[in-house]
């Protein structure tokens, strides 16, 4: 074997690596943001958290990318230790996936049957497919299955360069008596353990070892040692990740080691005193890229059959290595975790839920400045005060948060949502604004010695209810992705245009008949002028929702488009009209 072998390994290797990466983020995201609906449901109970680890790392193709994204949702707060320990189980599992899948490569035979099922038969085809997808499709998702064909091709031709480039070293001596090392089970457990913690993947590891397992002379005696090792290394991921994160997510880590260490010492203690006591005659026999698959499957089963029973205890234990901290500080919680940047998905569900929290308080600030207008409380004040400094800060940093997540891989859908939740972030803090500008018309209210007329009172509390009920509707609307209940904005928000336009009217009016006088004047346009905004940013958010299923939707179109030949709305816009309504009698 020469320098030029070497050459030849390393690009074969870069390639079978590539193809991984490549494979791994399409699947990602053709599952898009199901993946995280499927988290709400699936881990529930331990069974069901296990069937989602098997699942989830299955379409990822990556049970160290699964683990780094439990210890960003455990550091989060969106799932508890408990819930993480099946998923740990089921991503062991769910990553024999791509062994199976390479072990293809080592199909013997001449027959047309077997040739058809071969690499170097099938996977060009492949890659034809998914370049013709890349270039022709007209829809992300048949894009995203290009991908992952055109990744698929490409780790199996970095299998098929590796084989070849190591074929050479089958004649060399010094090569069959450096795999007499390996017969020594603890440096085969090592070599695996560090090789996997080197490439942080034990789908490329594994497959590294199918590779050489083709240039033959290694047994399964050799190569069951360096399978238990590579699950071993598998770990560092999750070790690495775990820096800097609060005492629960460092335990998903801790359990995560146990698990796999745990699972190496009985199973490998178990096969060598069996193998003492029994002599297992496939022992010595020559270990194919199939068998490799069949070992690392066996191996990840049974350790889930035999631990799975004591979750509770992995995660006592996991509690007893890694205590409380006593006067911990407590970490910024703001924003999701850095680590769910990997699952952009997650990410971007997480991120809805903190902005529907932030609405929330909003909407707090929205009751209680409007309330404040007619009974101001100074401590009620400073709480409106308090939440505003606190959303805009929110609204600072997840927005940064946000544009860094567009930055990632993503899929159509999470690229809409994205936008979506950019605007929607934007027209909540702008609606926060106003809340705390009419907190400042309250105090000048308590302070001034003439007060609002009785008619101006009326007209605004039936304004304050019709702007109340849109951005309850609009916040909803949001946080359901409800198309019905956002299409019901634009009808309420146009009664709203009216009863302003009708209100301002009457005002001008008094103000000629002398019943108010000028400073009194500008505090009560200055109200109508922030809730005919407050109801502006509400239909914002409505229109956003209706675009994030319909991204071809021209915003400017469908809010001047004829309305009056939209039964919808006109049915709607009635309704509200008899609810919402300012006469001209109460001049």
């Amino acid at each position: 074997m020469d320098i030029f072998s070497i050459l030849t390994l390393c690009g074969g290797l870069a390639f079978f690596l590539y193809g991984i990466s490549t494979m791994s983020v399409g699947l990602e995201k053709m599952a898009g943001g199901k993946l995280e609906k499927i988290l709400r449901k699936m881990t529930s109970n331990p069974f069901k958290s296990l069937l989602f680890g098997v699942g989830i790392t299955s379409a990822i193709q990556s049970s160290s990318a699964v683990t780094v994204m439990l210890v960003g949702l455990v550091n989060s707060g969106i799932m508890k230790l408990s819930q993480a320990i099946g998923v740990i189980m089921g991503a062991n599992i769910g990553t024999t996936v791509t062994a199976w899948l390479l072990s293809l490569a080592g199909l013997q035979g001449t027959s047309f049957v077997i040739r058809l099922f071969k690499p170097e038969s099938f996977t060009p085809v492949l890659a034809l497919i998914g370049i013709f997808l890349i270039m022709n499709a007209r829809t992300n998702k048949n894009k995203n299955l290009g991908t992952i064909l055109i990744g698929f091709a490409i780790l199996m031709f970095g299998m098929e360069v590796m084989k070849n480039a190591m074929m050479p070293m089958a004649d060399i001596p010094e090569f069959r008596n450096f795999l007499v090392l390996f017969s020594n089970p603890i440096f085969g457990v090592l070599t695996g353990t560090i090789v996997t913690a080197i490439i942080q993947s034990s789908s490329a590891s594994v497959g590294i070892l199918q590779a050489l397992s083709m240039v033959g002379g290694m047994s399964f005696g050799t190569a069951i040692p360096i399978i238990m090792g590579q699950n071993m290394g598998a770990c560092i991921s999750a070790v690495i990740s775990s820096i800097g994160v609060n005492t629960n997510a460092k335990r998903v880590a801790a359990v995560h080691v146990l698990f796999n260490v745990t699972g190496v010492i009985i199973c490998l203690s178990a096969f060598e005193i069996g193998n003492m006591i029994f002599k297992f005659p496939f022992v010595s026999e020559i270990i194919t890229p199939f068998g490799i698959a069949v070992v690392h499957t066996a191996f990840n089963v049974i350790t889930t059959l035999m631990l799975f029973p004591f979750y509770k205890v992995l995660e006592k234990l996991a509690i007893l290595l890694v205590p409380e901290r006593k006067n911990q500080v407590k970490t910024d919680n703001i924003l999701p975790d850095e680590r769910l940047l990997l699952t952009p998905s997650f990410a971007i569900s997480e991120c809805s839920r903190r902005i529907v929290k932030m609405a929330e308080t909003v909407m707090y600030n929205f009751i209680y400045s409007t309330k404040m207008l007619k009974n101001y409380r100074s401590r009620v004040a400073e709480e409106i005060t308090n939440n505003e400094t606190k959303i805009d800060t929110f609204e600072d940093k997840m927005s940064s948060y946000l544009i860094k997540l567009s930055g990632k891989e993503l899929s159509e859908e999470d690229n809409n949502r994205i936008s979506h939740l950019l605007l929607a972030i934007g027209d909540f803090e702008r609606t926060g604004d106003h809340c705390t500008h009419i907190l400042k018309i309250a105090e000048k209210l308590k302070t001034s010695e003439f007060k609002l007329t009785q008619n101006a009172v009326e007209e605004l509390k039936t304004i304050v209810n019709a702007v109340s009920e849109i951005f309850t509707i609009s916040l909803e609307a949001f946080k359901t992705d409800d198309i019905a209940l956002a299409k019901e904005v634009e009808p309420l928000e146009a009664v709203i245009k009216k009863i302003i336009r009708t209100a301002k009217s009457h005002h001008i009016q008094r103000l000629k008949d002398g019943e108010c006088n000028t400073e009194i004047s500008f505090m009560f346009s200055d109200l109508l002028t922030d809730l005919r905004r407050i109801a502006a940013h509400s239909g914002n958010i409505a229109t956003s929702v209706i675009q994030l299923y319909d991204s071809t939707l021209d915003k400017h179109e469908y809010n001047h488009r004829n309305k009056k030949e939209d039964i919808h709305f006109v049915s709607k816009y009635e309704n509200y009209k008899k609810i919402y309504n300012i006469k001209r009698s109460d001049i």
